[in-house]
């Protein structure tokens, strides 16, 4: 079964950090590029990054970039969302996609 599930979402106070992780299963992980999303209540949903197969390449929202890193494991089928100095606006469901799969979606949510 071909399966994406992300993890590691939570409530954090703004300027702190979270690492998102998206552990695929039931496919070869390490030929896909991995995209994450996020869908803010209210809003459509937005593009934030992606990771090439062998992670040699990432390409960024440009507002996010130096805030957010993506990264992979392919030993382990794991893609990580390293979020850095959280906003408020970045409260939002988050998921990652690869292989026309996407996963189930991890809240955060960035609040004092």
């Amino acid at each position: 079964q071909v399966q994406l599930v992300e993890s590691g979402g939570d409530m954090v106070q703004p300027g702190g950090s979270l690492t998102l992780s998206c552990t695929a299963s039931g496919f070869t992980f390490g030929w896909y590029s991995v995209t994450w999303f996020r869908q803010a209540a209210g809003k459509g949903t937005e593009w934030i990054c992606n990771i090439t197969p062998d992670g040699g390449h990432t390409n960024y929202l440009d507002s996010l970039k130096g805030r957010f890193t993506i990264s992979r494991d392919n030993t382990k089928n794991i893609v990580y969302l390293q979020l850095n100095d959280l906003k408020p606006e970045d409260t939002a469901l988050y998921y990652c996609q690869a292989r026309n799969t996407r996963g189930q979606r991890t809240q955060v949510t960035v609040s004092s």
